[in-house]
């Protein structure tokens, strides 16, 4: 790492520090979109490989879940039924998602998860419009966990709106959830990155991965803060914009 930050100069950080505190003052608030942001930035843009970009996003969030995490758990914003449900089957899923990515192109079916979260985005709307939440506890829990840690690895993004989604659907409060699944992701992308780590390298570290870590350590407090303070029907309202949109804008993606 030291030989890494010789010849860098804040120009050529900045906007890697900007798309890093967007993409986790939205996560931090909502639950979702750091690995979706990003992973579009290093793809779409920058033209990195799949599997290096996902290994770049992840290694990145260790340490901003890790920040995140603490900052929910500060706020209060945890449910620990919750939280424990979805660690190991989140971290199962990841390692599977992880070295199917390493070895197999598992892109084909991208745009049918997509299509699936872009309606229940609208759904989320929906229920944001015309009812107020009605809080619940939530049945289905771990295999959420299971199939958002393999869909999170495998494309690069995909925890926070598979598994923050379908909570919210359940009926669960929009704050615990929103903090249990940062929690949780920690533990999620810690096994993710070292899987990518034991099959790439150590390839993934670069100016990218420096300039999203400082700008997502210094959003994270703020995201929690944000899911904390921002009325239930709020959040619920702003999940669905943010998951709809990013879905919609992956369908075009995958399928121009």
């Amino acid at each position: 790492m030291p030989e890494l930050m010789q010849g860098l100069t804040f120009a050529d950080l900045l906007p890697f520090i900007l798309v890093g505190f967007a993409a986790q003052l939205i996560d931090g608030a909502l639950g979702m979109a750091f690995g979706v942001i990003t992973s579009t930035l290093l793809v779409g843009v920058l033209g990195v490989p799949p599997k290096l970009a996902s290994a770049k996003v992840h290694v990145v969030e260790i340490f901003t879940t890790g920040v995140s995490g603490l900052n929910h758990l500060f706020h209060g914003n945890i449910d620990g039924k919750i939280f424990f449900r979805l660690v190991i089957p989140g971290v199962i899923g990841g390692v599977l998602g992880a070295y199917v990515l390493s070895n197999v192109d598992a892109e084909a079916a991208r745009p049918f998860v997509l299509a699936y979260l872009a309606a229940v985005g609208l759904w989320l709307l929906w229920r944001g419009l015309d009812h107020q939440p009605q809080i619940k506890d939530p049945k289905i829990i771990a295999p959420l966990g299971l199939v958002g840690g393999f869909l999170d690895a495998a494309g690069g993004g995909g925890w926070g709106p598979i598994v923050t989604s379908n909570l919210l659907l359940q009926g669960a409060e929009p704050r615990k959830v929103i903090g249990s699944v940062n929690a949780a992701e920690f533990f999620l992308t810690s096994a993710i990155s070292a899987t990518f780590i034991w099959h790439l390298g150590l390839e993934q570290f670069g100016v990218a991965v420096v300039g999203l870590l400082i700008g997502g350590v210094i959003a994270a407090p703020f995201g929690a803060w944000a899911a904390k303070h921002f009325p239930a029907k709020t959040l619920l309202l702003m999940v669905g914009v943010v998951l709809t949109l990013t879905s919609a804008y992956g369908i075009y993606r995958a399928l121009a």
